[in-house]
């Protein structure tokens, strides 16, 4: 309850001001004599009796009439019911100004505390290890039920490694997010099984690699432990890469797979220089140092240098396609020309083991872990008040910082659909 004076108020009557009470309160603020103060008619018309005859009474009694009026409707002459109704309102303000202050402080407090580190105790401080070996995370009840663990993690978007830029400034990419999912579940020993929803067309050879990578250290952390993975619309070359570190391959009826290989690709602008009188200075310490200068014509031999490159890490794919889904080397290196499959082709080349849905998929790991049900959840990233002053000054929507991005050459594991 309201300290403030507030009690039960029944049904608000209409306030009706008769002459009695405005004489009163005229007498009150010194503007009348009750006993010497005509009626209001008389001195409306003029006609006042006695001391009344002076003509300036009507007036003033206009203007008290006024000035009471004016008083009374803005508090400073109030009826009970207006108090109490008055003072409730006061008390509200008062407690929502208190509430408000509370929580601001309950907010720097915590701020305080998530960015020293000092307020709780991670998952990763309990392990001994760092915040980004074994990152904390929210879990989610996604589907099922049961004493089966399952995470289910997204691939989702251009894989690579860093930020993205948003109008906002720079936050994680969802591959780093995934990868932050699939280091905590590595190192919680409850979780048996990740199911991997992905819906890519590839992206960076190095940060596919990295994917694949951490998957295959969950699977080895704990013997028993499964991944299937389940396609979206497209799970293509970089995302197909990373599908080959599951036991299961499920795609839907509608997916496209496939386009195993590896693109190198940067923008030549020799010739709209020339064209412009545009020259490039270039200092370098051997023929080959500014190799792919955008302002240089490419050579034969520094061609054959970088399709030696993209050969390799070819070559890599292949041989990870032959030993994950147990394929002869001629029959992978066959698949491997960098075409897309439906689901119905991919299954009968072997490159996936079932086409189907969502519950499909759980059935599938439902197999592979020998239980009768699952219990899935998802990771979510804990809101802590410090990221707000996460965000970078020179982050965003940069256009130098797009063209950069366009100018520089990336080997890649990529379906550009």
């Amino acid at each position: 309850m309201c300290g403030c004076g507030g009690v039960g108020v029944g049904p608000v009557q209409k306030q009706v001001v008769t002459w009695p009470s405005f004489l009163g309160k005229m007498t009150k603020l010194g503007l009348a004599d009750r006993n010497r103060t005509p009626t209001p008619t008389h001195c409306m018309n003029g006609s006042c009796a006695g001391r009344a005859r002076d003509p300036n009474i009507a007036n003033t009694a206009i203007k008290a009439l006024v000035r009471v009026m004016s008083l009374h409707y803005t508090g400073f002459i109030m009826s009970p019911i207006e108090k109490k109704k008055r003072s409730k309102a006061g008390c509200l303000w008062a407690a929502l100004i208190v509430m408000a202050v509370a929580i601001l402080g309950g907010c720097v407090l915590v701020a305080v505390g998530l960015m020293s580190g000092n307020l709780f105790t991670t998952a990763a401080s309990e392990l001994e290890m760092g915040v980004d070996e074994a990152p904390l995370v929210d879990e989610v009840w996604s589907y099922g039920e049961g004493e089966t663990k399952v995470i289910r993690i997204p691939i989702t978007g251009f894989i690579h490694l860093g930020d993205d830029s948003t109008m906002l400034g720079a936050i994680p990419s969802q591959t780093m997010m995934a990868l932050r999912s699939i280091r905590a579940a590595t190192y919680d020993d409850e979780v048996d099984g990740i199911i991997l929803d992905i819906d890519s067309g590839g992206g960076g050879v190095t940060a596919s690699d990295v994917v694949f990578k951490a998957l295959m250290n969950f699977r080895e952390a704990r013997p028993g432990r499964a991944v299937v993975s389940i396609f979206g619309d497209v799970a293509a070359s970089g995302a197909y890469y990373i599908a080959l570190a599951s036991d299961k391959i499920i795609a839907r009826p509608t997916s496209i797979t496939g386009s195993i290989g590896v693109i190198m690709k940067t923008i030549n602008f020799e010739e709209f220089a020339t064209k412009h009188g545009i020259k490039d200075v270039t200092i370098a310490s051997g023929g080959n140092k500014d190799l792919l200068n955008p302002m240089k014509e490419l050579s034969p031999e520094q061609e054959a240098i970088l399709q030696e490159i993209v050969n390799d890490m070819h070559a890599r794919f292949e041989r990870l396609l032959a030993d994950r889904r147990e394929l002869h080397f001629s029959h992978a290196h066959k698949l491997a020309d960098g075409r897309i499959f439906s689901s119905q082709k991919a299954l009968d080349m072997g490159l996936i083991d079932e086409v189907g849905y969502w519950e499909d998929a759980m059935v599938l790991m439902q197999d592979e872990l020998d239980v009768e049900s699952i219990k899935v959840f998802r990771y979510e990233e804990p809101f802590s008040f410090s990221d707000i002053f996460k965000v970078s000054s020179g982050a965003g929507l940069q256009p130098e910082s797009a063209l950069r991005r366009l100018l520089r050459p990336q080997l890649l594991y990529y379906w550009q659909f």
